[in-house]
């Protein structure tokens, strides 16, 4: 039976807790200390924002206790991509990550200046396929290496929920992985089976202290859930914290259909709680609601009716495969690091600075601001 540890803690109480977490779940068990291990963090914004992205203390705790437990710092590998509406080194810098990194004498790589080689999965996945061919490639450094992913509890317009699974996305495909949203919950049931090929140890480390209701995964609303969460079970974390936040796991895609190739636990009922009490949990509900927000709303009707409709299908490819798309990531990055973030997410920010967590959050420090190293521009598909 999967087990996913789950536990309730405070920001006075978090760096512990996360020690505490990671016990709970015997994560030695999980992921060897001998193998290189990937810290794959979460980055959906350069700004930071409340939920959106790893905050410095899970990365603070998760490192803490990696590396008093004997994890050598030069083999713990913290990576993130750049996509097309993020800038890892900056977004790093702005949400207080790359000081966490140096206190722990780690260094941030991007896996857009990483080493990506051809890979042929032994599996089935026949979305990742469809949409590279015989053309997929991952990262050289995953190969034989654990994984613990840091994802945030929070909603995703694309997918409902985000988490563990779809934290992979980040990983596993390059840069323009856009073209993913067309047919996304194949891809990450697909992302989960090359996963569980190239990675001997998989663990997810999830934080659910300020969590993210309505549009995710950007513009959403900060709600304080107090909750950490942890698995090797990447299908079960997905589906319990899906449980608590309010959604039935089997009636989001990617969880059903990840449960359904045996890839991971998706029904809660056959899910071992530890930590809080199995029933207290099960009977969590914080009623979000997932909402798209208007460059999402915008991305799925532009991106799935061109490609379904055959007389529009030249359309698809000159909005997607064409610098035309840089106008249409112009616009997004006008509406939410222009008007979204100064005149609604600076407010929802001043709100979150007022709480305990906003005070630990400007506990951390940036750091100095360098120069940051060139990040390839390269598109392999």
């Amino acid at each position: 039976m999967s087990k996913v540890a789950v536990i309730e803690t405070m920001p006075q109480n978090i760096i512990e807790d996360y020690s505490k977490l990671l016990d709970l779940i015997d994560f030695h068990s999980i992921i060897r200390k001998e193998l290189k291990t990937i810290i794959k963090i979460n980055l959906s914004w350069t700004r930071f924002y409340p939920a959106c992205s790893t905050p410095p203390w899970q990365l603070d705790g998760v490192l803490q206790k990696l590396t008093k437990d004997g994890f050598k710092s030069e083999d713990l590998i913290p990576v993130e991509n750049q996509t097309v509406v993020t800038k890892p080194w900056e977004g790093f810098f702005e949400n207080k990550l790359l000081k966490v990194l140096s206190n722990y004498n780690t260094q941030f790589r991007p896996l857009t200046n990483e080493k990506w080689v051809k890979f042929d999965p032994k599996g089935d996945v026949p979305w990742m396929r469809e949409l590279f061919k015989d053309n997929i490639i991952i990262p050289e450094v995953f190969m034989n290496s654990n994984i613990v992913h840091l994802p945030t509890l929070k909603v995703h317009g694309h997918t409902v929920t985000t988490g563990a699974i779809k934290n992979a996305f980040g990983g596993l495909i390059p840069k323009y992985r856009h073209h993913s949203h067309r047919i996304i919950d194949g891809i990450l049931v697909d992302l989960l089976t090359i996963q569980k090929e190239i990675h001997p140890g998989m663990l997810a480390v999830m934080d659910g202290t300020v969590a993210g209701d309505g549009a995710g995964p950007r513009v959403m609303e900060p709600v304080y859930t107090n909750l950490l969460l942890a698995s090797e079970d990447q299908v079960a974390i997905d589906a319990l914290s899906a449980k608590i936040m309010g959604f039935d796991p089997l009636s989001i895609k990617y969880i059903q259909m990840a449960h359904d190739q045996g890839l991971g636990t998706g029904d809660v009922d056959q899910i071992e709680i530890i930590g809080l009490d199995s029933e207290e949990v099960q009977n969590m509900n914080f009623n979000f609601n997932v909402k798209r927000s208007l460059v999402v709303r915008w991305d799925q009707r532009l991106r799935n009716t061109t490609y379904r409709y055959r007389p529009l299908k030249p359309f698809h490819w000159l909005f997607f495969h064409t610098p035309i798309f840089k106008l249409l990531i112009a616009g997004s990055s006008i509406y939410h690091d222009w008007f979204w973030y100064r005149f609604i997410g600076k407010r929802k920010i001043e709100m979150f600075q007022q709480t305990d967590w906003g005070k630990l959050f400007d506990s951390y420090k940036y750091g100095e601001k360098e120069e940051y190293p060139k990040i390839k521009d390269w598109n392999p598909y």
